[in-house]
């Protein structure tokens, strides 16, 4: 089984990477600059675009498709010939803060459907200690009939992709790899070899693989929701939060956390799965959803907070228009998900404001879609209050004349990021 990577690099065997996404679609590309591969989605749609050589999450060039020996498909037949199958779909949460494993048992069927004898499954979805090895394993066992460990190897090697980020990529980040025994442990590590330049760390095992992945973002989520109550703290003692952390960050060892809305589909997620995994095994995980209450709670602050700044002013938040810059859950991407914007929105509409909401990387459709509210073609004040929820690119060039021509005299610039406090001078401003 272990010539399976020999075979690979003679292009005599086929990787398969399930679900293109944000994550899916880098590493896909990645080795098919190096082996052959199968780029499998379930979304024709996307499949379709990504055959054009488009990005559906908009984050890689035409040129990145150059040189590929790659096959986009959605068709299951077209997988049955692979013999190392990574799968990287999303593991998101539901309505109640609970993971909502079906995109990975989905992809899981997929895979169980064609796994043949002496074939791999690496899995790259964040998920909660013993989750491959549980939830995953025994479904590949049940549809395949096949003996795991004894018939098929099964590893997991977290992705650490971040979005919009063009300095840490794939290749220049040590990527974590496991495997279910020491065989598959290091075909697994050499396989990812062939792409990641700054190497790989073998983990321990599976579970301390999944394990070192959630800790990475319930790690920064912590640390934010600390800095976020904080600056609840600071404001009520009317001193700006940016202006402490930069006099705190002179010393060596300060951690340069800063405050603002913690959404998306990783560090406002992945600790939901160590709490649930925590609650099965009869420990109530207190630090980790204490940290999840405050930042999650961080939208409804925001908008109210900028409602008392309206009424302040002699505005009645009921006659109050408010300009929303920024509906993505992070600077300079396209991706809504889990985006905490909707939740300023929905306050301030709560106090019956009038809210515009703009973006120039959002998807109009999808935001509706997803939220249910439209956005504005462009910014039309004047505005009571402008918050910019989002620092993209296209905003930081705005100067105070700017905000000024958009502002009612009264009128209040919130700056969740505090990119501008140095900037306005005569400005009714606010920051977290």
């Amino acid at each position: 089984m272990s010539n399976l990577y020999d075979r690979l690099l003679k292009k005599e065997a086929k990787l398969a990477v399930i679900g293109l996404g944000y994550v899916g679609l880098p590493i896909a590309l990645a080795f098919a600059r190096k082996i052959k591969v199968v780029g499998f989605d379930i979304n024709q749609k996307r499949v379709d675009m990504m055959r054009r050589s488009e990005d559906p999450s908009n984050e890689l060039g035409a040129s990145e498709f150059e040189g590929c020996d790659i096959h986009f498909t959605a068709d299951l037949n077209d997988l049955k010939e692979v013999e190392f199958f990574i799968v990287a779909v999303p593991t998101p949460i539901d309505n109640q803060n609970i993971p909502d494993l079906g995109p990975l048992l989905g992809a899981t069927r997929t895979v169980g459907q064609v796994l043949k004898k002496n074939d791999y499954v690496v899995y790259e979805s964040t998920v909660y200690p013993g989750c491959t090895e549980e939830d995953c394993v025994p479904l590949l066992e049940r549809l395949s009939n096949l003996k795991f460990v004894e018939d098929f190897k099964v590893g997991y090697s977290p992705e650490r992709i971040n979005p919009g980020d063009k300095e840490h990529t794939l290749e220049s980040i040590t990527k974590v790899t496991s495997g279910c025994d020491a065989e598959s442990a290091e075909v697994v590590a050499r396989v990812y070899e062939l792409v990641v330049s700054a190497g790989v760390h073998r983990a321990a095992s599976i579970k301390v693989a999944e394990a070192a992945k959630i800790i990475e973002n319930t790690q920064r989520d912590v640390n934010i929701a600390l800095i976020n109550e904080l600056s609840i703290i600071f404001n009520r003692m009317g001193i700006n939060t940016y202006d402490v952390l930069e006099a705190a960050g002179t010393k060596w060892n300060f951690l340069k956390f800063q405050p603002g809305l913690v959404g998306g589909h990783c560090i406002g997620v992945d600790p939901y799965y160590l709490v649930y995994k925590a609650k099965e095994l009869g420990y109530h995980a207190q630090i980790i959803d204490a940290g999840r209450f405050v930042n999650d709670s961080m939208g409804g602050y925001v908008a109210k907070q900028t409602v008392k700044k309206i009424i302040a002013s002699g505005i009645n938040p009921g006659d109050a228009r408010v300009l929303v810059m920024g509906a993505t859950f992070k600077e300079n991407v396209t991706d809504i998900r889990n985006s905490k914007v909707a939740d300023v929105v929905n306050e301030l509409k709560s106090f019956s404001c009038q809210v515009d909401v703009t973006d120039p990387h959002a998807d109009p459709a999808e935001v509706m879609h997803e939220y249910g509210y439209d956005l504005a073609p462009e910014a039309r004040g004047p505005y009571d209050a402008i918050i910019v929820a989002v620092n993209h690119a296209e905003y930081i060039g705005h100067d105070e004349a700017w905000f000024k021509s958009m502002l009612n005299p009264k009128g209040v610039l919130v700056d969740l990021k505090g990119v501008f406090r140095k900037k306005i001078k005569s400005l009714h401003y606010w920051s977290l």
